[in-house]
């Protein structure tokens, strides 16, 4: 008996076809295998008994990198073939192979990397089947040497030996390579002098001088310095241009983490993972890295090494700040020669190598909400996966929003999402993000025939689309969000959205960000929102949290506020109060908000916390971060009251309260956790208002607001408890780096 099997989802580059060789010999089959457009081509033959089994195998001993999503066989007339081999992949006019993620480097390649005797001993670029770089690395499939950007790296006989016997961990490893025939690390200064000496020593021995050095990576640039030294961390923010955002560091073994951080279980999962993202842990008290890498943050961004290099730097370094390489609002610097004038005023040495990056991919970062991972940035170790639709859709193309940017390309039910892109804010940005939707639709061979996007006018993502020739499909930045949650939970039903982040385009013109919409991927209902307030100067309420704070004050407490007692005032000036209660009561640039986001804003300045912002969610952030663990306080008063044949969510009783306390010098920590306890109780109460009117008892909770633990761990645990079935979100980011999943969600859906 004979079959031709048809394999198809992430199974090139992942040691697939030596697998297949290796089982299909072991139960005595004969026949190939090869690598094609679309997946994996078998050409089989032997017993029927032998054959089943062979098919039952391959899913349940499939390499574990590998992800299969669907295996076709057809019965063909027996050929007589003598042995099984593995050919090389024919040029193939159908295309649709999923490109595997780049990949930390596995066990056994770091025992060679360390091991004396082994001919790849300390080389930085060691790597085989199961590790090493994959997408950042290939131009075009099928996934061969041929197509990446090791094409100019010929190998020597023995790498050529490993690649060619099917045997060796090594078969087909695209970016193989050794120091006699692969690439090759070299330091150099900033004026591009090379620094004579071993380069990864002299780099340890600079970052330990207290010098900042630019490290090529996987899918870019880092900035790196010694995290134990103040001098050298502030050096880098004021160099960087990034004031107080807090930065990622990367440790040399899960021990030092260990030391730093609380781990748990599930994190110390997510921090050896081969995705290797930033995992957010809680910080210890006295630790040895300084508290200029994450001022006022109860959290620190720990990553381990997960390439050679990494490893052999941090084995003679303290923990490394490892920084985006860029000026901040700028994307990830990843050629040679691009990084060596845009990071020229940052870094004092360049430790860089000779292998190109093809696709530039920032680091992941990610955290623990109970025991599910919750993604905060989707990006390398994860881009390309796919996510899996609930239906299939037409070839499509969303854009997602402006800050976080990513893209997402669907085909059948399979869903791209990109790589991060970063804030759509600039011609440097915009130009990344064009030339990654080309790139990854000529991998995933995507043609689309719609392309989604915000409603926002004034967002480049969105004139990308308008100036596209494809049918447009604009989608509501709210509703995008929690279809984005139901479709990476598979749920295809009418749910109750929680939607609450900082800024969405309202189709009534105001700004949207404390929404409740009943929703499917048909379409939404705004049921309820946040009371709405005035935005006090626009962007510059943003920036500026004390002006959010003016507002609700005077949405409280009308004209009366500026006779009153109230400790803001002084820091800021009653000149300037009196200038926006002018912008408000006159509506001069002062749109109209329900933004849960500002609400935080509001709350962090009038506690004292956080007046003016130097980045995006900082006084959100502050407010969580200050919030007493005591969960006894009582939450604040609030009202639910009928407006326009919905709900809207009333802080004002809150806002009185909040008052009175921060002029009674009650503590901001008590203040923050009777605040969040208030939302908690107030949102539930709402729900259990729209199931006696919809009967619907699914929750799905999205939006950038819901990186806030303390936040979504007070619903997940009320709303449960009031018999809703509660989503949040594990495979994208709940923040905007998730929505063009949303939005590819609901025009696929539309599209059926």
């Amino acid at each position: 008996m004979r079959y031709e099997v048809k394999v198809l989802g992430l199974v090139q580059g992942v040691g697939f076809r030596p697998f297949v060789a290796k089982l299909a010999r072991a139960l005595g089959l004969t026949g190939y295998v090869f690598n094609d457009g679309t997946g994996v081509f078998i050409d089989i033959e032997g017993d029927a008994a032998e054959l089943e089994q062979f098919l039952e195998r391959l899913r349940t001993e499939a390499p574990p990198l590998s992800r299969i999503s669907s295996v076709e066989k057809t019965q063909k007339a027996a050929r007589g073939y003598e042995s099984f081999t593995v050919r090389e992949s024919p040029d193939s006019s159908e295309r649709f192979a999923l490109v595997s993620p780049d990949i930390a480097t596995c066990e056994e390649c770091l025992k060679e990397l360390h091991s004396p005797q082994d001919r790849r001993h300390r080389y930085p670029f060691i790597n085989c089947t199961n590790c090493g770089p994959r997408f950042t690395i290939v131009k075009d499939v099928p996934y061969d040497r041929v197509r990446t950007t090791m094409h100019d790296f010929e190998m020597c006989d023995y790498c050529s030996g490993e690649y060619s016997d099917d045997s060796d961990r090594r078969f087909h490893a695209e970016p193989i390579a050794c120091p006699e025939c692969g690439p090759s690390v070299k330091l150099v200064s900033r004026s591009r002098a090379r620094v004579p000496g071993e380069p990864i020593d002299r780099a340890a021995a600079v970052i330990r001088d207290g010098a900042i050095i630019a490290v090529k990576g996987l899918g870019g640039y880092h900035l790196a310095c010694d995290a134990t030294n103040s001098l050298a961390v502030s050096a880098l923010r004021k160099r960087k241009c990034r004031e107080e955002k807090p930065l990622a560091i990367m440790v040399r073994d899960l021990d030092t983490a260990k030391s730093i951080c609380h781990v748990t279980d599930a994190e110390e999962t997510l921090l050896i993972s081969n995705q290797r993202p930033i995992v957010l842990l809680a910080k210890r008290a006295s630790i040895p890295v300084v508290e200029e890498v994450a001022p006022g943050n109860k959290y620190l961004g720990v990553m381990m090494p997960y390439t050679p290099l990494h490893h052999l730097l941090l084995e003679k370094t303290p923990p490394l700040v490892m920084t985006s390489g860029n000026l901040t609002d700028e994307p990830l610097a990843y050629k040679d020669d691009e990084a060596l004038m845009r990071l020229g005023t940052i870094a004092d040495y360049f430790l860089t190598h000779d292998r190109d990056i093809f696709t530039r991919c920032d680091d992941s970062v990610a955290r623990v909400m109970g025991q599910k991972t919750q993604m905060v940035r989707r990006s390398r170790g994860y881009v390309p996966n796919a996510i899996r639709l609930p239906f299939p859709g037409h070839p499509l193309l969303a854009v997602g929003a402006e800050l976080k940017n990513t893209f997402c390309l669907v085909k059948d039910d399979f869903a791209f999402l990109g790589h991060h892109i970063g804030d759509l804010k600039n011609l440097e940005a915009y130009e990344a993000f064009r030339k990654g939707i080309e790139h990854l639709k000529r991998l995933l061979y995507i043609d689309p025939e719609i392309i989604a996007y915000d409603m926002h006018p004034d967002y480049l993502s969105t004139r990308y689309a308008l100036e596209s020739d494809l049918p447009l499909r604009p989608i509501q930045h709210h509703h995008a969000h929690i279809a984005s949650c139901m479709a990476e939970n598979g749920l295809n039903e009418k749910v109750i959205g929680l939607s609450f982040d900082g800024t969405g385009y309202g189709p009534d013109g105001t700004v949207w960000g404390g929404e409740v919409l009943v929703a499917d991927f048909k379409g939404f209902e705004r049921v309820a929102h946040f009371a709405q307030v005035g935005l006090p100067g626009g962007e510059a309420a943003i920036n500026e949290p004390w002006r959010m704070a003016v507002s609700y004050l005077h949405a409280t407490f009308g004209e009366r506020l500026l006779d009153m007692d109230v400790p803001l005032f002084q820091r800021i000036g009653v000149e300037n109060v009196k200038a926006v209660v002018r912008m408000i009561e006159r509506k001069v640039n002062t749109p109209i908000t329900s933004s849960c986001g500002r609400l935080f804003d509001a709350v962090s300045s009038l506690t004292g916390l956080r007046d003016a912002v130097s980045f995006e969610g900082q006084a959100a952030m502050e407010i969580e971060m200050v919030a007493s663990a005591n969960s006894s306080g009582q939450p604040y008063l609030y009202s639910i009251r009928k407006e326009n044949g919905g709900h809207v969510l009333d802080f004002t009783d809150m806002m009185k309260g909040i008052l009175e306390d921060v002029r009674g010098s009650v503590a901001a920590a008590d203040i923050s956790r009777r605040f969040h306890e208030t939302l908690g109780v107030a949102v539930t109460d709402l729900c259990r208002l729209l199931r006696e009117k919809t009967a619907i008892t699914t929750v799905c909770m999205s939006g950038g607001v819901f990186q806030n633990v303390l936040l979504s761990n007070i619903l997940i645990d009320s709303l449960g408890k009031a018999g809703f079935d509660v989503y949040i979100h594990s495979l994208v980011p709940p923040n905007d780096g998730g929505i063009a999943l949303g939005q590819a969600a609901i025009a696929s859906f539309d599209g059926e």
